[in-house]
């Protein structure tokens, strides 16, 4: 009968165990989350922009006549060579000439009356130092004197400023160069300081575009650029921005930007078309680009998730200089971090992750 009991009490507890083990659940184990990563690039955030320009001399000379008149004469065509002091262009010169003629007559009868006052007043000098005049008399031929020699040397003032307005009737280069416009023809009057045709030296070839000023901000004087033009397909050289317009087009809302040319093809000539291609990078060496959603940030401080070769992951702070409503540039980062962008907020320092290998990617 005892072991009857002791038999059926194993019986009972087995089923309990049974029981038991049937009704409890296992708990599975910890899942490492999935996440979106972007690797940081070798090379930094760039930026670029084309722009179409033509080619320009650095300086160009509007010339104009110091004097005005009709013109006589045109030397030269649109396109010409010239060299510094050559005739480009004559205005008639008969009015000019007969005001040097008068100017010249003036001046000779000045000259008459200034040295017969000299030799008046050497006369009465003698007699005042032979006491035969009084003082009143000798200051009488000084004063005389004094005024016959300011005739004279206004006189020759106006003698030479007609011959100076006669030599302006012969328009010359100011420079070796090329004629690139002409503005006034023979027959036509012009006024003293009008242009009549402009001269381009050819010795030093520049690019000139139009930024616009929502561009304006990413270059900057000194900045090398590479320039290309349409009409030499195989010409691309290097370019640094000279001078940027410190005021915008009015009208067209856009700065005009030089561009220097160190070495221009040989084949280059005036007016050709350009292509700008301007690549401005980052003056922080260390800035980059990364999406909005990437950024951590429970204080004054932003941080990234940082996942490294063991696949935890670590906060790391950084520095925000621009963003938009998509992406966010900042430094602080190194080459070959690997940055988790989206979900961040459910990551914990150290924890574990798995990579998602179609989301990686770069800065570029």
């Amino acid at each position: 009968m005892k072991s009857c009991v002791i038999k059926f009490l194993c019986l009972g507890l087995i089923t309990v165990l049974l029981i038991a083990g049937c009704g409890k659940k296992e708990e599975p184990a910890s899942t490492a989350p999935l996440v979106k990563t972007q690797k940081i690039a070798a090379d930094n955030d760039t930026d670029s922009a084309t722009y179409a320009g033509s080619v320009h001399g650095r300086y160009e000379t509007n010339l104009s006549f110091q004097v005005g008149g009709k013109i006589l004469q045109r030397a030269v065509q649109a396109g010409d060579f010239v060299h510094a002091g050559d005739v480009l262009m004559t205005i008639d010169s008969k009015d000019i000439v007969q005001q040097v003629n008068q100017s010249e007559a003036q001046t000779e009868a000045a000259y008459a009356e200034l040295q017969l006052a000299k030799a008046n007043l050497t006369r009465y000098q003698q007699l005042y130092a032979q006491d035969a005049i009084p003082q009143a008399s000798l200051d009488q031929y000084q004063t005389a004197y004094d005024s016959a020699l300011s005739a004279y040397q206004q006189a020759t003032a106006h003698t030479l400023q007609d011959r100076n307005s006669l030599s302006y009737t012969n328009l010359m280069a100011n420079a070796d160069g090329v004629i690139s416009t002409i503005n006034a023809e023979a027959g036509q009057v012009v006024t003293a300081g009008q242009t009549v045709m402009t001269l381009v030296q050819t010795n030093e070839l520049e690019v000139e575009i139009n930024v616009p000023e929502n561009d304006i901000k990413s270059l900057s004087q000194g900045m090398h650029v590479t320039v290309s033009f349409w009409a030499l397909a195989d010409s691309t050289v290097d370019g640094i921005i000279r001078e940027i317009s410190p005021m915008a087009d009015p009208t067209a809302r856009t700065y005009r930007v030089r561009i220097s040319l160190p070495q221009p093809p040989a084949e280059l000539k005036l007016g050709m078309t350009a292509s700008v291609l301007c690549s401005s990078t980052s003056a922080d060496q260390n800035t980059y680009l990364l999406p909005l959603s990437a950024i951590y940030q429970t204080g004054d401080t932003p941080e990234v998730w940082i996942v490294a070769d063991d696949n935890t992951v670590a906060l790391k702070e950084v520095q925000v200089s621009t963003f938009d409503e998509n992406h966010v540039k900042v430094s602080g980062l190194d080459k070959g971090d690997v940055v988790v962008t989206a979900g961040v907020q459910k990551l914990r320092d150290g924890q574990k992750v798995r990579l998602d290998d179609s989301t990686e990617g770069d800065n570029s």
